[in-house]
Order: structure tokens, then C-alpha cells, then sequence
């Protein structure tokens, strides 16, 4: 059904706007109400304008001049639509066709202003657009491919430094590897997020201590090295029983007597990098001494009580 809408106006401004104005918004599938056409002689002013007119009314469009601000007619159907918004929430819509005072009541509202009354068609189809309540911002489109690989964040890190840092410890997993390559963050042999954010988040994990950065002069992106630290923030979000895997390498120092990264991998069920980190992490802690051979492998000493401790 088209919507109804009252044009309340003063008759002077009836043939030099109101009347082509009325014609085009029905002409755009606006039952427009306008005097000239819905009353003849005999009527009641007040059943047809305020009973019937403005009652039926799903917007009222005030057509403010000169002339229209100082008819009290004009003030009394706007008095009448204020009303009506308030209690059904209808639209008032002011258009505003020469330089005049705005009455009180529709200062806070936004006004559509017309230069010229003879070409006015952008105005024309904002005020259809807000009597059919449609908006003429662009539609949302998909997110970027990037967003969906979101997930937890790594404790205190926002979703973007969480991302690089996720995939980058995934890529030390699948590797074996400290030493980070751009490959870590594409797919498909693309970069899967914007290379300028990818380059920001990277600066920020280096200054936070997650990465190690080294940069060369004329290399844009810088070499990354994954820190202790850095992976261990990842380790205790994402490993799957970070805990009871860290007591397994433990228990196999201590109670199995391995003195070797190759004997506890063997014997372990274990990503050989998250062995690696567990056994670089207590040498941090000084719980045990460790060499580490090239090739790889280590040599495992010195087991503090403490850690002998911790498996009671």
C-alpha cells in the first residue's frame, strides 16, 4: 500500500511549489494529501485536515517559507503532526523553500532545504527515500578473507597481533624452525592479510619480545626469529594439554633418565618443537643444564631439586 503523507503549506506557495511538488511525490508512489484535491466545498476544515488528513498521515512534509511560518493554520497542523510523532513515532519531514525562521519545534530535526523550487529532483528523491524509509549507503559486503582466521586472541595481544603470532608458531611447529619466512603468512602463495598491517604487527611483536627482528638496508620486511617468550604466550592458549605435556618431558629427565632431546623425542608422542621449547625453557628457569649439539640434538645435566620437586 502507498504510504500516506500530509503537505502542510500556506496558500501562497500553492502554485509556485506545493502543487508540482504534491504531483511528483505521487507521481513517485506517494499518496500525497494536499487541500487543493482532497476537499470540496462544504467540508469541514478541521474533520478533513486534523480527522482525516493528518490522522491517516504516515509522514507530514512542512513546507516552510516566508509565508507558511506566520499562518497559524500552518502551526496548528504542525502542533497536531509533532503530536502524532511523539505517540506513533510518523515522520515530520521539514522542506524548507526560502530564507525564513524555522519554528522551535523542528530545530532539532533535519530539515531538507530547496534552492530553487523549479529543480529541485536531488531533494525530491531524499525526501521519497526518507518517506519510504530507505537508506541509500552502499550494502555491507563479505569481511576480508583474513577476518575469518580469527580466533582467541593470544593473551594480550589484539586480533591482528594474535593472528600473526598464531601462524607463526604454527609455522615453528610444522618447521622445526625459529627462523620465520613470509611463507608463514600466505596461502595460496598470497599474502593472507593487507602487507602493510602484516608489517605493523610484525614491528609490534618484535617490540613486545614475541619476535626477534633483524633489518637489513633495502629488505622491507625484516627477518623474524620466534622468542621463547613469544611462543610460549602462544603455547598456553593453543597447546592441547599444555601442562600435562610439559610433566611428560619432565618425568622423562627424571624418571626416565634421558639425557638427550633424540632419546625424549623417541620415547615421546610429542611436536619435536614443543619438546625443544619445553627443554630451552627450563634451561631458562635453570632447572637443567643444557648443550645443544648442530644437527639438532643436546646433552642434558645438572637436574635441579627443584624440578625433581615438581613431579611429587
Amino acid at each position: 500500500m502507498s504510504p500516506k503523507v500530509f503537505v502542510s503549506h500556506a496558500s501562497e506557495d500553492k502554485d509556485r511549489f506545493v502543487l508540482d511538488f504534491a504531483k511528483q511525490l505521487r507521481a513517485n508512489g506517494i499518496d500525497a494529501w494536499l487541500d487543493k484535491w482532497e476537499m470540496l466545498p462544504g467540508d469541514s476544515l478541521i474533520t478533513k485536515i486534523f480527522d482525516e488528513g493528518i490522522k491517516n498521515a504516515q509522514a507530514v512534509i512542512v513546507i516552510l517559507s516566508k509565508h507558511s511560518v506566520s499562518k497559524p493554520w500552518v502551526k496548528y497542523e504542525l502542533d497536531a503532526a509533532c503530536v502524532k510523532r511523539i505517540n506513533t513515532g510518523s515522520k515530520l519531514i521539514p522542506v524548507i523553500i526560502d530564507d525564513c525562521e524555522v519554528p522551535e519545534a523542528l530545530k532539532s530535526t533535519l530539515w531538507e532545504r530547496i534552492q530553487d523550487t523549479a529543480s529541485y529532483q536531488s531533494s525530491l528523491e531524499r525526501i521519497v527515500a526518507s518517506v519510504f524509509g530507505v537508506a541509500d549507503k552502499p550494502a555491507l559486503g563479505k569481511p576480508p578473507a583474513y577476518v575469518s582466521s580469527f580466533g582467541a586472541s593470544v593473551a594480550g595481544l589484539n586480533n591482528m597481533d594474535s593472528l600473526v603470532c598464531t601462524l607463526a608458531c604454527e609455522f615453528a611447529m610444522r618447521t622445526g624452525s625459529r627462523h620465520i619466512s613470509i611463507s608463514a603468512f600466505c596461502k595460496d602463495g598470497e599474502l593472507i592479510m593487507p602487507e602493510h598491517q602484516l608489517r605493523d604487527s610484525i614491528e609490534v611483536l618484535g617490540e613486545n619480545g614475541t619476535f626477534y627482528l633483524q633489518h637489513f638496508i633495502g629488505e622491507e620486511m625484516p627477518s623474524i626469529s620466534l622468542t621463547d617468550a613469544g611462543f610460549e604466550l602462544y603455547a598456553r592458549d593453543y597447546v592441547t594439554d599444555y601442562d600435562v605435556a610439559l610433566r611428560s618431558v619432565v618425568s622423562a629427565i627424571v624418571n626416565n633418565g634421558y639425557t638427550s632431546f633424540s632419546q625424549i623425542k623417541d620415547h615421546l608422542d610429542l611436536n619435536p618443537f614443543l619438546i625443544e621449547h619445553f627443554l630451552r625453557t627450563l634451561a631458562g628457569g635453570q632447572n637443567i643444564s643444557v648443550t645443544w649439539f648442530i644437527g639438532g640434538d643436546c646433552s642434558i645435566s645438572k637436574i635441579s631439586p627443584s624440578l625433581r620437586r615438581t613431579l611429587q
